[in-house]
């Protein structure tokens, strides 16, 4: 027998864990699709990688916890941290790098907590984090958009580093460089006129990946994977700070659109942010923590030495979220707002 005969006409079936986290697999697609045309088929070996790591070590420590493997292993929450982490990684990175931030994000950031559910802190920005501070350079080698030859590319991933000449500084590690560099002071619209042909969104593709997240985001948005709350005080509040100081001195600060359309925002917005364990769950509570999230990335990607500063804005503001979430929970019914029920 169909089980929603038997619930009332209001109430909608809850969705499954496997359900969802196989919707958002599907929304990273779009975006996906646009990395491999502009920065070829690497960042696909990336993937593999990482989700091979990851189901390894779910499927060790679901073992060593005394969890049924089938119940567990095939809902697809280690996928999603995987693909996470292979898209926050450059897709040129050396395979044990990512491999070890996957093993990372599993063993330590999840199941050391208890397991899916238990995690205080978003497994795929622990591995972001801990791997930028250990291996700041490795991190920081992204590959040039048109060098896309997958043999190249491959050698990377397995063999020498000898790729200099298939790198280049993202339009964030070129900001970065102009803001702290002295004789540079002065260029950073050089940065943000870099492609005039995408309106000075620091070009060279990235902003094309954006707006593939941003596609696969908004069908989440219809699928009511995530709702509007976080996604929508992380990308205005992102542009509102950047905007109001690009107004000040347009000649040190990027305005709203650069910071939106480029490194890991709109992944972030709605991929990242919105992770429902280690995030806010009150709806004012969402706002909150995702706009705080957009001022830390702010400040970090001006004023600190990462170039994007997602990862430990999102850590930063975990740390916050229980918090948030106390004083925000809505009045119980019949109840007024401190009134005890």
């Amino acid at each position: 027998m169909n089980n929603s005969l038997n619930n009332s006409p209001y109430f909608r079936q809850p969705a499954s864990v496997q359900s969802v986290m196989l919707r958002v697999l599907a929304a990273l697609i779009p975006g996906i699709a646009a990395y491999v045309w502009f920065f070829g088929a690497g960042i696909l070996v990336q993937i593999a990688l990482a989700s091979v790591a990851a189901l390894a070590a779910e499927a060790l420590m679901l073992s060593l916890r005394g969890k049924p493997l089938a119940m567990f292993l095939g809902d697809g929450s280690a996928l999603v941290t995987a693909w996470l982490i292979a898209l926050t990684f450059p897709s040129i990175a050396p395979w044990w790098l990512t491999v070890c931030g996957t093993l990372l994000a599993i063993v330590v950031a999840k199941h050391l907590y208890g397991g899916l559910g238990q995690n205080p802190f978003n497994p795929a920005m622990v591995a972001f984090a801990l791997m930028i501070v250990a291996y700041p350079q490795l991190m920081s080698q992204w590959p040039a958009a048109g060098a896309t030859d997958f043999a190249t590319q491959w050698q990377a991933i397995f063999g020498s580093r000898q790729i200099d000449a298939i790198t280049m500084a993202t339009p964030l590690d070129a900001l970065r460089t102009a803001l702290h560099t002295a004789e540079a002071k002065a260029s950073v619209a050089s940065v943000l006129g870099a492609n005039p042909a995408v309106g000075g969104l620091g070009g060279k593709g990235w902003e094309w990946v954006a707006v593939g997240y941003l596609l696969g985001g908004l069908w989440l948005l219809q699928q009511r994977i995530v709702t509007w709350h976080m996604p929508t005080a992380f990308l205005a509040g992102l542009a509102l700070v950047a905007g109001l100081f690009n107004l000040i001195d347009s000649t040190q600060f990027a305005g709203p659109l650069f910071h939106i359309f480029t490194g890991g925002a709109m992944l972030g917005a709605f991929f990242i942010v919105t992770d429902p364990v280690s995030g806010t769950t009150t709806p004012r509570g969402k706002l909150i923590f995702a706009a705080g999230v957009a001022l830390l990335t702010w400040i970090i990607r001006t004023f600190g030495a990462y170039p994007d500063g997602i990862a430990f804005a999102v850590l930063l503001m975990n740390i916050t979220a229980p918090l948030i979430d106390m004083y925000t929970q809505p009045p119980v019914f019949g109840h007024k707002n401190g009134e005890a029920p």
